[in-house]
């Protein structure tokens, strides 16, 4: 397991880049989960500073932010355009508004 210096105010550089590298290779029309991401990096605990990660993602660099979801398929609350960015991907939704992981769920050993 990974040691990643974490406060409550702050946590590594090491650990935004880690997640900001896995996060860019989910390909169109997948996503992942806060959760697997968190897993892929070593330290499934670490879920929470997978999204505050993507909160602090630095202005001008191109992270495909919005093919991350919580581990039920939930969208972000108030983040709108997140859901037409996956649509526009092709990516499915089920009637409950939560993205259908079945399908689209990114396994990185793809």
């Amino acid at each position: 397991m990974k040691d990643y210096k974490v406060d409550k105010e702050s946590f590594s550089d090491s650990f935004r880049k880690e997640v900001y590298e896995v996060i860019s290779q989910i390909p169109v029309g997948k996503v992942s989960t806060y959760g697997g991401i968190a897993l892929l990096l070593g330290v499934p605990q670490c879920s929470r500073m997978v999204g505050r990660a993507l909160k602090e993602v630095p202005d001008g660099l191109l992270v495909p932010c919005h093919r991350v979801v919580n581990s039920a398929g939930r969208l972000v609350p108030g983040w709108v355009e997140q859901k037409q960015l996956l649509l526009a991907e092709g990516t499915a939704f089920k009637a409950n508004g939560c993205v259908n992981l079945k399908e689209h769920l990114w396994q990185a050993d793809e």
